[in-house]
């Protein structure tokens, strides 16, 4: 996955909290958001805004972009509420989806089509390998989408082509490798300093301080061409969209976005490339938890935030990796994998011996079940192992627990 998305509490905070301005429509809580209501942006100061008016202009632009976190179900609960809304005021539509890559755009025809099982459509579009995160948390969009046979549109591009262009760069990348994608429009300088704060933390996370990380580094701008790549790939295929849905008497559809919320930010992402391609009239809404202090809240962060209620939640299950240990002087040593587990779908192996997780050395059992208990739901654990004569090292990545 795209630092983007593993990247999103970060970019709820990077560049907001000299925002000081705001402050005075601050509850004591520091909170401006009213739960379960709009608030608009796009003026210097958050303004409450009333529902029925706010989606009634939005259904009048030519794309609108609504924003999430990949993980938070209410996120989807609000995305299918809007897209409902927006669709009673303009049924012309359609609906554009940063989670499947161009090739399956004939299995989403098929499914609004009619023609396929909800277990054919997720099988025969790879949603277990194009997309990591449950199914459960988007069927209801597209359901919403098949019952009002409104065309799903595939945004997104094989994730190679977005790392192939992190390694060399945009212009390193053969014109014929690039899946139809254009050249995108250079980066804002708020959004180049937005990537690289992001591209600086995760040089510190793999080992390398922040100090030998420069905006000149070729890392650096490679990974800006990559973030550009992804957003004009999906403002190409909005754009493209709306043309091939417009009617011969010219009525183009609303074309609605459904992708993470970093690229519909500021418009620095994927509006910023649909600009370039002449497309001006773009709304932007986002979700936000209710108890989001007021200094976040900066102006054009969107054209207006929907305040998510805290939802009462049931503590998850602790993790399991679904193995039996047996503990050696120099570490724990698997004794079974079980079919179907988080071990086996990691590349666990019956007799590794693992010797160290996230960095720590593991000498006990309680060892690791210790590292597995306390990893958040969403997140990797590295290991390190011993297979034969071999040291390897593998990632467990935890399934992200669905609201």
């Amino acid at each position: 996955m795209s630092p983007t998305i593993r990247a999103s509490a970060f970019i709820l905070t990077a560049g907001l909290l000299a925002l000081a301005s705001s402050a005075a429509l601050a509850q004591p809580d520091g909170s401006c958001l009213a739960p379960g209501a709009w608030t608009r942006l796009d003026a210097a100061q958050p303004e409450r805004a009333e529902s029925s008016a706010l989606l009634a202009a939005m259904a009048r632009r030519d794309v609108v972009l609504l924003g999430e976190q990949h993980d938070d179900m209410d996120h989807h609960r609000w995305q299918l509420h809007t897209l409902a809304a927006l669709h009673a005021q303009r049924p012309h539509m359609v609906i554009g989806f940063e989670m499947f890559p161009r090739r399956v755009q004939p299995v989403l025809d098929r499914w609004v089509a009619g023609e396929l099982s909800e277990a054919e459509f997720l099988t025969a579009s790879d949603w277990g390998k194009v997309w990591s995160m449950p199914a459960e948390l988007y069927l209801p969009l597209f359901h919403f989408a098949r019952l009002h046979r409104i065309p799903m549109v595939a945004l997104n591009v094989e994730a190679a082509l977005t790392r192939n262009v992190a390694q060399k760069g945009w212009n390193a990348v053969p014109e014929a490798e690039r899946e139809g994608v254009g050249t995108p429009a250079p980066a804002s300088r708020d959004y180049e300093d937005f990537l690289y704060e992001i591209h600086r933390q995760h040089a510190g996370m793999r080992g390398h301080g922040p100090r030998t990380s420069s905006r000149r580094d070729a890392a650096f701008r490679n990974f800006v061409d990559s973030q550009l790549t992804w957003d004009r790939a999906m403002a190409e295929a909005l754009a493209a969209a709306r043309k091939a849905h417009t009617k011969p008497d010219g009525d183009s559809p609303l074309a609605v976005g459904i992708m993470g919320s970093g690229h519909v930010r500021f418009g620095h992402g994927v509006a910023h490339q649909l600009d370039d391609l002449g497309v001006g009239s773009i709304g932007q809404l986002l979700p936000m938890p209710a108890s989001t202090d007021c200094r976040l809240l900066a102006p054009r962060l969107a054209d207006a935030v929907f305040a998510v209620p805290d939802a009462v939640q049931a503590p998850p299950p602790p993790p399991r990796l679904g193995v039996s240990l047996d503990e050696q002087a120099d570490g724990v040593r698997i004794a079974e994998v079980s079919a179907g587990s988080l071990a086996e779908r990691s590349g666990l192996l019956n007799g590794d011996v693992i010797t160290e997780a996230a960095g720590a050395p593991v000498r006990r059992n309680i060892h690791l079940i210790a590292a597995v208990r306390q990893q958040p739901p969403g997140t990797w654990l590295p290991l390190k192992l011993r297979r034969g004569d071999e040291v390897l090292e593998l990632v467990v990545r935890f399934p992200a627990q669905a609201r």
